[in-house]
């Protein structure tokens, strides 16, 4: 199984996308070896097998219907289910069957993550112009920050968090008490393909061309080890293969003394609601 060139994958998706518009839903049996696990935002990631009509074999994480209990789902499980793909174009799985468990991780498979109240972890990060920072650089500000790899072929994942931080960015950007007191920041996952030009062409994209807005939203990427940290204190889920990473999503709300405030493991949030979350982040006493 393997992880989609970026043209195929940018096709299927397309296709995948017009699914929102049928008459009802689809629905594809489907069967895989389960990655891992996150019980907080019920997620799979899953290596697949081809799907006939919807997705070629690779891997990504997959959502699972509330009604499903994974309790008893451990990595390196292989399970049978069924995609449901509803109107609107979200997918999920039900009806998930382990079919062989023989193979199952000895270590925990579950990532702990940090909770609301705690420091976020301040490892260097280089920046779009080749600096290196710290999220402590920022104390005194409320930090909206996710992770993305510049990429992405997925629209729904980085593209959409990317064009989600643009309006943040842009309506913050008409209060200049309130674009002070604020910083965005973007974390590669991709080390390896993501240097400093690569991102800042990257975000030039995202900030209209205008490198002032560099001042105010950093693109960054840490080193591999520092990507482990951050990974575990988000619970975030990557793997990579052929040149593509299948990931999870994952941004946070930081408050202007360095801790955790908020997380959104999706992208179904919206500019002002991260706004007004920074605003009361900002506000809040210390």
């Amino acid at each position: 199984m393997r992880i989609l060139s970026l043209r195929y994958l940018l096709f299927l998706v397309f296709c995948f996308l017009l699914l929102g518009c049928s008459k009802s839903e689809k629905k594809y049996s489907f069967a895989g070896r389960v990655v891992s696990k996150r019980s907080d935002t019920h997620t799979l990631v899953v290596d697949h097998e081809n799907i006939p009509g919807f997705m070629a074999a690779m891997t990504m994480p997959y959502p699972v219907a509330a009604t499903i209990d994974l309790s008893t789902v451990k990595a390196g499980d292989l399970i049978q289910a069924r995609v449901v793909v509803h109107n609107d174009g979200d997918y999920e799985l039900d009806q998930v069957r382990v079919t062989d468990s023989s193979h199952r991780l000895s270590e925990p498979e579950e990532i702990t993550q940090l909770v609301p109240g705690q420091e976020i972890p301040d490892v260097p990060l280089l920046n779009q112009d080749g600096k290196s920072i710290h999220l402590s650089d920022f104390r005194g500000k409320s930090v909206l920050l996710t992770f993305i790899y510049t990429r992405c072929p997925m629209p729904n994942f980085c593209p959409r968090l990317s064009s989600l931080f643009a309006s943040v960015e842009r309506k913050l950007a008409q209060d200049p008490t309130e674009y002070a007191k604020t910083h965005l920041v973007s974390i590669s996952i991709d080390p390896k393909f993501d240097t400093p030009p690569v991102l800042r062409s990257y975000g030039l994209a995202y900030l209209g061309g205008d490198a002032k807005g560099f001042d105010h939203w950093s693109f960054t990427v840490p080193t591999p080890q520092n990507l482990e940290k951050l990974a575990k204190a988000f619970a975030l889920l990557y793997e990579e293969e052929d040149n593509q990473i299948a990931h999870s999503m994952s941004t946070v709300l930081i408050d202007p003394g360095g801790r955790l405030v908020k997380e959104w493991n999706v992208s179904d949030w919206t500019s002002d609601e991260a706004i007004s979350a920074m605003r009361e982040a900002g506000n809040a006493k210390r």
